[in-house]
């Protein structure tokens, strides 16, 4: 595979991976009970997505491991054959 296949498809496991990890841990500030005038009940009152985000790479490391460990492994090639 080449570096940029590699890439591309890292990127794209990441954004699922993101979207994955982004309802973890949410409070919506209705929950919170602190609404800011102006803004929807339900948003979010804190989403910590720096948190997120690091918890999204790690995930879409592990996530490509797999696929890179599935995709040259010799013994899975001759099953997909």
């Amino acid at each position: 595979m080449t570096l940029p296949s590699f890439i591309a498809i890292y990127f794209i496991t990441w954004w699922l991976c993101l979207f994955l990890v982004l309802p973890f841990g949410v409070k919506s500030q209705t929950e919170q009970g602190e609404v800011d005038p102006g803004t929807e009940p339900g948003a979010p009152w804190r989403a910590g997505i720096g948190k997120k985000m690091l918890a999204t790479t790690l995930l879409a490391f592990i996530v490509m491991g797999l696929a890179m460990w599935g995709l040259s492994n010799p013994l899975l090639q001759e099953y997909w054959k």
